[in-house]
């Protein structure tokens, strides 16, 4: 229960003060609200104060042209390119640098050579540790990796690198970097040209977990079976310039992405005539590759209702039973993209659907889906539905999509993103009756990943991040908003953005801060992916409410389209249109490792002393007498013992007539002449005070996990009813260890109970903590269940559904 306690009337002016008063041991005071100026870059004349991009912002533009070759048998790339570099910066330039992303399979990469055995954060198939009694374990999935990298020779083999005028160029391979060392100087404003050669021998992706490379179905009716190759990562790429940190030539370790210029693309790609291509970009050549059926189907899917194939399952299964000599060269154009992939295989059927977007920018975009059979009815009902649901949200949250394609492949690829076009897993399975199914967990996969990784096409291939840097600002804004898609997809799915689900990560020894360098991170998911989205949907439904917040990003988005932001652009936009100081918020959630764990410990209930001593006795009294009875005395009653001044009623006194409580005309002068002191304004509020008998409670948390956060409290009161009040962050801002908080209710609105944070949304550690009085814990058993339960998704209800019930003559059914 809430206990009473009395305050004095001369106290009642300063009671508001009082409960706010900050206990502090001298010399540990740390301010959680200082300004986060002092971490984040100074702005200047590239990136301002208010988050924009400068005055002078520049970025530079890199085009390319490509002839790729794919050499399905040998499973190798080869290709030619032509680089026209134009320097927008204000230095002059005697080097570029380009990234070499497929150097990371050699035996000598950095990469492979700070590869730790086991422990945490491994990419890729898992070796085991022992415990340290037992040996440790090498897995089957890391054995058949290191024999693929050592039956392969891996990385890119470069030749004939040559300017504009066609002298050869100084090249120096550093890992997976590459110098050029130009033959002049770039000054600012100048362009420059270069070719080079390159081949590369493609990856098992499924051998050695890449970002690309090929699958081998070796079941298909082709003799020796078919492929299906993700082309990503696959020729040499230019690192970004920028104006914070000049070369972004970090080695590439595998976690980390990358980022990069934008440029107009034009590339052809040779592959064998029977081939599907996906692509980055807009194809040039349709009546050279497709057949004028397909044309068709393709010009019926823009104003088609649902996907229209464009080729059908059963042209797809045809097409893999055979294979060919000839080839044929798909062309695309893609401009203003800062990257390009692309997929082929003869096994890809492909569906198609118009999203009218309307507008200015794109006003038709076609989303497409290219998958093998095994994709089977998973992939025909909701890839493509789910390309164009993600544009339509993330839109309302950034800008209209400014390209004519956007595009879902299944493939090795569990699930990655590049401009136009994004790679993703989920397959259904083979049953023995020939039907393909699949479970819950596999349905809500695809869907999630598809409004994934092509959100990741507006952040970070539009939204331009540095990922090997900052990976949350690509894979934790992302993650934010295709969990606001998911929810308006199905809100019975669990999108994994929810405070409540970050908790374990936030209390374990693994979190460091959001802020860590990706390849230095210990658990990306939780790190990079969850915790920020968490942040975010609290930031916008708890803190700044939804139409401050949409605001603000979109307001964020729309000022680094086609840009590069930092992190304090980001921060900044955010406070600056908001009109909210966040900087405790982003101190706390992305700089630090502290969790949210707000106890609260105790609630005092107050009374006004009004002095008037009629009043006051009497409360003294009903107080008193509301103590439980001592056990003495009730076992005295209990036994008849009749007490001495009751037996002897001849003896009675004054004071058996007059208790302690009595009120006597002295107290009633002296309260008389403290009346007449006070001032006129004392003596009107105190008999406000009498008349309205209003009810003060002073309620005491402490802040045991170090993250401040707003106070959200529920208030039950004794004639049932209850209201939540929000109390914002800044209450800590003296004191962030423990607060006081003075709450004032109505004469009649007792409370009963209070609840801290009644509705998960601050991702509290220990909701134990959060009630006063304190509730009685909930069994652990229903935990146990919770765990059961999820596993139910995981089940192929589907298939299992055809299974006959057996009957108690069942032979099978008796064993």
């Amino acid at each position: 229960m809430i206990k009473p306690l009395l305050v004095s009337a001369a106290l009642l002016c300063s009671l508001q003060a009082g409960a706010d008063a900050i206990r502090q041991t001298k010399g540990d005071f740390e301010d959680k609200f200082r300004q986060l100026d002092e971490v984040l870059p100074t702005p200047n004349v590239y990136r301002n104060a208010a988050g924009e991009p400068g005055h002078q912002y520049w970025q530079q533009q890199v085009d390319y042209k490509i002839q790729a070759r794919l050499l399905e048998e040998k499973r190798r790339l080869e290709a030619s390119q032509t680089v026209h570099y134009r320097n927008n910066s204000p230095d002059t330039l005697r080097y570029l640098w380009l990234q070499l992303d497929q150097n990371i399979f050699k035996s000598d990469s950095m990469a492979e050579l700070t590869t730790a055995f086991a422990g945490i954060g491994r990419r890729g198939p898992a070796t085991e540790a022992g415990d340290g009694k037992k040996p440790a374990k090498l897995s089957m999935d890391e054995l058949r990796r290191q024999q693929f990298m050592a039956d392969h020779q891996l990385g890119y083999d470069i030749k004939d690198v040559r300017d504009g005028t066609g002298k050869p160029l100084k090249v120096t391979i550093v890992g997976t970097n590459m110098r050029i060392d130009l033959n002049q100087p770039l000054k600012p404003g100048q362009s420059t040209e270069f070719s080079l050669n390159y081949a590369y021998n493609i990856v098992e992706e499924n051998a050695v977990s890449a970002r690309g490379g090929y699958e081998h179905f070796p079941k298909d009716a082709r003799a020796g079976g078919n492929d299906i190759f993700q082309l990503a990562q696959w020729f040499p790429r230019l690192h970004a310039y920028t104006d914070y940190e000049a070369w972004t030539n970090k080695e590439f370790l595998g976690r980390g992405e990358f980022t990069l210029e934008f440029g107009n693309y034009d590339v052809e790609l040779t592959v064998p005539a029977d081939h599907i291509v996906a692509a980055t970009g807009s194809l040039q050549n349709a009546e050279k590759v497709l057949t004028r059926e397909q044309r068709k189907r393709l010009k019926e899917a823009e104003k088609a209702k649902r996907p229209v194939f464009v080729v059908t399952e059963a042209e797809a299964l045809e097409n893999e039973k055979e294979g060919t000599n000839a080839v044929k060269t798909w062309r695309f154009k893609a401009d203003n993209v800062r990257d390009f992939a692309w997929a082929s295989s003869r096994k890809f059927m492909w569906d198609a659907k118009g999203y009218q977007q309307g507008g200015d920018t794109q006003p038709l975009v076609m989303a497409m889906s290219f998958y093998p059979k095994e994709g089977g009815d998973l992939w025909k009902k909701y890839s493509t539905e789910a390309v164009v649901h993600t544009m339509q949200v993330y839109s309302r949250f950034s800008f209209d999509y400014p390209y004519p394609v956007a595009q879902s492949v299944n493939g090795p690829v569990g699930g990655m993103e590049y401009p136009m076009i994004t790679f993703n897993g989920p397959r259904t399975t083979l049953q023995d009756d020939g039907s393909r199914t699949y479970s819950q967990a596999e349905k809500r996969f695809l869907i999630g990943v598809v409004i994934h990784e092509v959100g990741h096409i507006y952040f970070p291939m539009l939204v331009n991040s540095d990922e090997r840097q900052w990976t949350w600002m690509d894979e934790g804004l992302n993650s934010f908003l295709d969990g606001v898609a998911g929810r308006e997809w199905d809100s019975d799915m669990p999108w994994g953005i929810e405070p409540s689900e970050i908790v374990d990560y936030m209390v374990s020894s693994t979190q460091v801060p959001i802020m860590t360098q990706s390849d230095s991170v210990l658990r990306l998911g939780p790190n990079a992916y969850t915790k920020p989205a968490a942040a975010l949907t609290i930031l916008r439904e708890t803190i700044l409410g939804r139409e401050l917040f949409d605001f603000a990003f979109k307001e964020y988005a729309r000022r680094w389209q086609y840009k590069r932001p930092t992190p304090a652009d980001f921060f900044r936009t955010m406070e600056e249109a908001s009109g909210v100081d966040l900087d405790w918020f982003w101190r706390g959630w992305f700089y630090s490792t502290d969790h949210v764990d707000i106890s609260l410990d105790k609630v005092y209930k107050l009374r006004l002393d009004t002095e008037n001593p009629d009043i006051d006795f009497a409360r003294d009294k009903a107080q008193d007498l509301d103590k439980p009875m001592s056990m003495s005395l009730e076992n005295n009653r209990k036994q008849g013992i009749r007490e001495w001044r009751e037996l002897n009623q001849d003896l009675r006194d004054f004071y058996d007539e007059n208790d302690r409580w009595t009120v006597t005309n002295k107290e009633r002068n002296k309260y008389n002449k403290f009346i007449k002191g006070l001032e006129d304004w004392e003596r009107a509020a105190l008999e406000r005070a009498v008349q309205e008998d209003k009810n003060y409670y002073v309620l005491e948390f402490s802040n045991l996990g170090g993250l401040v956060m707003p106070i959200i409290l529920k208030l039950d009161y004794a004639d049932g009813s209850s209201e939540t009040m929000r109390i914002p962050a800044e209450i800590w801002r003296r004191s962030p260890k423990e607060v006081k908080k003075l709450i004032v209710t109505d004469k009649g609105k007792e409370l009963t109970q209070v609840e801290l944070d009644p509705r998960w949304e601050t991702a509290d550690a220990d909701i134990e903590n959060n009630f006063y009085p304190r509730r009685i814990v909930p069994s652990r058993v229903e935990a146990y269940k919770s765990e059961k339960s999820k596993a139910k998704i995981h089940r192929d209800i589907m298939q299992d559904i055809k299974t006959e019930l057996k009957n108690d003559d069942d032979k099978d059914n008796k064993q």
